[in-house]
């Protein structure tokens, strides 16, 4: 029952998305010098599952409040994953980020946002009155799953697109575990 009750809600969100926003982040991303990926909370794991995936598509990227995290400069890509688009932490970082000339990217339940105003790209899982109180998923759980599976989803157009093979991909991963 509840396996297909959290199927069911995350579908719904994923059909309600734009079809069209794997190929403009992919666009964003291959534009950017590197690619810098924040989040608080469970949208930070979200986050750091799009980094890897995006280190072994091959892009330069890193995990925003990691020790070896570099500066951010102009012509860098700060994506952002933040349900309301309102965490103060967050909203810090953008401002930053804009400061220096970075292009800002928000990935949120809500386009209407502090971080959405400041953003150069919004992208919405899903509409905003999807995401009532659902019973068994608590406190973010459909953002995050939907998140998640969009991200995934992009890496596969990704993928697909620049004809990445997976062998590729492996040479990539981290082989110090």
């Amino acid at each position: 029952m509840h396996q297909q009750l959290v199927v069911e809600k995350i579908s719904s969100i994923l059909e309600a998305t734009d079809d069209s926003y794997d190929v403009k982040l992919t666009s964003m991303l291959d534009g950017a010098k590197r690619i810098f990926i924040a989040g608080a909370g469970r949208s930070k794991l979200v986050g750091n599952f799009f980094a890897m995936r995006l280190v072994h598509a091959g892009y330069d990227v890193n995990v925003v409040g990691e020790i070896v995290t570099p500066s951010i400069k102009s012509g860098d890509l700060l994506i952002i994953i933040s349900g309301s688009g309102e965490t103060e932490q967050l909203i810090a970082f953008t401002k930053s980020a804009k400061k220096v000339g970075a292009n800002i990217v928000l990935i949120s339940a809500k386009a209407e946002s502090t971080i959405g105003d400041m953003a150069d790209g919004v992208f919405q899982i899903g509409r905003a009155d999807q995401y009532a109180k659902v019973f068994g998923m608590p406190m973010g759980t459909v953002f995050e799953l939907s998140t998640l599976l969009f991200l995934e989803s992009t890496v596969s157009h990704i993928i697909h697109e620049k004809g990445i093979p997976e062998e590729i991909m492996r040479e990539r991963h981290a082989n110090l575990e």
